[in-house]
């Protein structure tokens, strides 16, 4: 299966596509410069009790988060750099098993000048790889898991491991039959020193963040596009996919920036 067309390719666009702030006057910038400006690549003196949880997904002005099956389809060149710039500054990537499935995740990260940027700033060369499956439904075909130069996190509530395939894999693991998701972040972050936690999905593991209380912000990417289709369908997800929550969660906005017809919005959860 070819990769997600919001995961990294290798492949170089010709020239950065701009995104331009909406709430301040000013010239639009990359989305290098945008991760900057907001303070993601800052750290605290010391490390905070539980990782800072941020939650970057896209979705069509209509609510869905994928067509069929997959993000990529909703993504544009805007979308896809501020995707990649948001992974590069983050000191963990978290995401669900069903996401890592279906978009087949490699490598974290696959150009050398941003790993040697992210020495730079005192981090390690790439994000780590945390990976949400409760009874460690994770095919070992996954070509992260075969990454020589990955390091992985599965947080599961399984005794069972996985083959050794070529990464390095460590696991949080919770007693009982149901993976403690609070309490295995509590823990993810303090045994790995972890500052930010970027989470990409999928909308089942977004739900449950917020459920948790432990998801702070969001990054939100809203795609020209109306596609249609019934949750119940089983591919029309959108970026909370369960149960409803109650209460309904509020946010605050923090900022906002367009590029072309893309809407780009972040927030924070209201506690």
């Amino acid at each position: 299966m070819p990769p997600d067309e919001r995961q990294p390719t290798g492949e170089q666009t010709p020239s950065k596509p701009l995104l331009t702030p909406l709430d301040a006057v000013g010239k639009a910038v990359d989305a290098v410069a945008l991760t900057e400006q907001l303070g993601l690549w800052e750290r605290p003196s010391e490390p905070p009790a539980r990782a800072r949880v941020m939650l970057n997904m896209i979705s069509s002005a209509d609510g869905r988060a994928t067509l069929s099956g997959r993000s990529g389809p909703l993504s544009g060149p805007a979308d896809r750099e501020l995707f990649h710039a948001l992974r590069s500054c983050a000191d963990a990537v978290l995401v669900g098993a069903g996401t890592v499935r279906a978009e087949r995740y490699g490598r974290m990260l696959r150009d050398q000048a941003v790993r040697e940027l992210r020495l730079q700033r005192g981090l390690s060369p790439e994000p780590l790889a945390c990976i949400v499956s409760g009874r460690l439904a994770v095919p070992e075909d996954i070509p992260l898991l075969r990454e020589q130069e990955s390091h992985v996190v599965v947080l599961t509530a399984s005794e069972a491991s996985l083959p050794e395939t070529g990464a390095q894999i460590d696991y949080v693991r919770s007693p009982g039959d149901q993976l403690d998701l609070a309490a295995a972040i509590a823990e993810l972050s303090e045994r790995f020193t972890l500052c930010t936690l970027m989470c990409e999905g999928g909308p089942h593991l977004a739900r449950e963040l917020i459920a948790a209380d432990v998801l702070d912000e969001i990054f939100l990417t809203v795609s020209p596009m109306l596609a249609g289709g019934e949750p119940s369908a089983g591919q029309a997800l959108r970026i909370l996919a369960g149960m409803e929550l109650d209460p309904p969660a509020r946010l605050e906005l923090l900022g906002t920036a367009s590029s072309g017809s893309y809407l780009f919005l972040r927030y924070a959860l209201a506690r």
